[in-house]
């Protein structure tokens, strides 16, 4: 067959296709599935993410809430420590405050007693030392019975009896009474811190007729004979006059009974009390030391 065009025969139902290929309708729908799926499969991926991650700052949130609230504990806890620890701070200073306080008291009081004490040794030192310079000067009067010398409690005690002072009956001092007072007044008019009460007694007869006019009653008479005695001290023997008391007491503190010649004797007397300057306040205390006697 020259010069024709060469055919080709197709079978039935196979038609001739061109060059290039020919229409593919499915292909769009293909590649929007595709695009779909990937859509679908990058948002099921983001979504994924995207929960995870929201997971994760939510899990963060909460612990940062939790370490915030932990920190709040922490700090409400630490105010609490540190306001107990300086309560009991306070309480130990306190404490330290009123122990130092109770030491420097007691160190007070410690150093108050060394110095009584001592100012007590040095009191009894000057007592006994009057005690004794009494008995020296007077000797021969305690020998006789004419004196009596006592000591007790911080207090130094001079009985005389009447005869040595006074003539019978008499209130004003007799030449061996004076010269007796003056022995006396050399060691009182030495005496310090202490006050000198003199104490006229008698017996229980009354004064004679002869000086019932001067001396009514026993009363007068004691308290005569106890001021003698005093001006004597101050004006003749240079005791302070500030130092001296007077008092009578007549017949009502006696020492021995009345029933007989040799206690009505010793009834008839002149005390003389040294006694310890009292504190203001106190300076009663000296009547009462003579009145308990």
């Amino acid at each position: 067959m020259s010069g024709d065009s060469e055919k080709t025969v197709y079978a039935k139902g196979m038609a001739p296709q061109k060059d290039g290929g020919g229409s593919k309708p499915w292909l769009p729908w293909l590649v929007t599935a595709v695009v779909v799926l990937l859509s679908g499969v990058a948002g099921y991926l983001g979504y994924g993410a995207y929960s995870m991650q929201k997971e994760r700052a939510e899990a963060a949130e909460k612990s940062a809430a939790e370490a915030r609230a932990q920190t709040v504990g922490t700090e409400q806890a630490r105010k609490a420590l540190e306001a107990q620890l300086s309560q009991q701070l306070a309480a130990k200073d306190q404490k330290l405050t009123a122990l130092e306080d109770e030491r420097t008291r007691l160190n007070t009081e410690r150093d108050q007693l060394q110095q009584a004490v001592q100012e007590k040794d040095a009191e009894l030192a000057r007592l006994k030392a009057t005690y004794e310079e009494f008995e020296q000067k007077l000797k021969s009067e305690i020998a006789d019975g004419e004196i009596r010398l006592s000591q007790a409690e911080g207090r130094i005690q001079v009985d005389l009896v009447d005869k040595i002072l006074f003539d019978s009956g008499e209130a004003n001092l007799s030449p061996r009474g004076s010269e007796v007072l003056a022995r006396l007044g050399t060691v009182l008019s030495k005496v310090e811190n202490r006050s000198i009460l003199v104490s006229g007694h008698t017996d229980d007869a009354p004064p004679s007729q002869r000086l019932a006019a001067t001396y009514p009653t026993n009363w007068e008479l004691s308290v005569a004979r106890a001021v003698n005695v005093v001006r004597f001290l101050g004006e003749q023997a240079s005791v302070p006059p500030s130092r001296l008391v007077a008092a009578g007491h007549a017949d009502t503190k006696p020492v021995a009974s009345n029933a007989n010649a040799k206690g009505r004797a010793r009834n008839r007397r002149i005390e003389i009390l040294l006694i310890p300057d009292l504190p203001a306040g106190k300076k009663g205390e000296a009547k009462t030391a003579a009145d308990a006697r």
